[in-house]
């Protein structure tokens, strides 16, 4: 890569107002990447801005896309420089002001934050959620085309809100039936997998053990238990992937710690 950022993050911060008061903003103050996609903002860009006020006049610059959903979704990339460009949502007018993704440029290499839409089985949310899924599959094959062309890099961090296989989520007996772990969002994932345009770079990196986990619920002893859910991924395009030699999940220490009921998920590439 040729002066691009080396450090990449990702996090859901379950609303960054709230965030900001619990750690983020101390996060952010000593973390080293060079990129930081967030999700879930829950704010308004003006609300959002305020929240990481610190962060901002520490250096950190900003692309957004707020939902029009007030108090739903929101996407962000911080970056230690500003993008060359961004754009906001994927050609696909039905999610066009949802604040589920945004993407930016900096230098030969794409980043993307993606929120996917946590569906409900057998429910209208769960509809949503694989029309959602169908789009944005047909946008990233395109991209990884466009990329792979032009010799840029590309990696889309986020919340995928989908667990790929029976070693990304501690119970998976427990919740065949429910989405997140449903036998047609996994083969999804398998089918945007299959051809080696898009590497999940963690599992690369981490191809024989459960987890990493990166969200645990609130509810009952899930953290202190690491009954988790890998659901934070960075899909990277091949020879991006070939460039990351560490993957880690930065897991609070204890769960009085935690800001987020995610944790950020970091990689670096060479």
């Amino acid at each position: 890569m040729t002066g691009v950022p080396h450090v990449v993050s990702t996090v859901n911060v379950n609303g960054v107002r709230a965030a900001a008061g619990k750690g983020l903003l101390a996060w952010l103050a000593t973390e080293p990447a060079d990129i930081v996609c967030l999700q879930e903002v829950r704010a308004t860009e003006q609300q959002f801005h305020a929240a990481i006020a610190p962060a901002l006049d520490a250096g950190w610059y900003v692309v957004s896309a707020e939902s029009e959903a007030k108090g739903r979704a929101g996407v962000a990339i911080l970056s230690r420089r500003p993008a060359d460009s961004s754009r906001v949502g994927f050609d696909e007018d039905e999610f066009a002001a949802s604040g589920r993704y945004v993407e930016a440029d900096f230098g030969d290499l794409t980043v993307g934050s993606l929120y996917l839409p946590t569906g409900e089985a057998d429910t209208p949310k769960q509809e949503e959620k694989e029309r959602f899924m169908a789009s944005f599959a047909a946008h990233l094959n395109h991209r990884a085309a466009e990329a792979e062309a032009a010799g840029r890099h590309m990696v889309v961090c986020g919340d995928w809100n989908i667990a790929h296989t029976e070693r990304d989520i501690k119970n998976w007996k427990g919740n065949v039936k429910k989405s997140g772990f449903l036998p047609g969002e996994r083969a999804w994932l398998d089918a945007l997998l299959a051809d080696g345009r898009w590497v999940d770079v963690v599992r690369a990196l981490h191809p024989d053990v459960d987890g990493p986990y990166s969200w645990w619920s609130y509810r009952g002893k899930a953290f202190d238990t690491d009954a988790g859910w890998r659901i934070d991924y960075h899909l990277a395009t091949a020879g991006l992937a070939a460039r990351a030699k560490e993957a880690r999940v930065e897991r609070a220490a204890t769960y009085a710690e935690r800001w987020s009921d995610h944790a950020p998920v970091t990689v670096q590439f060479r």
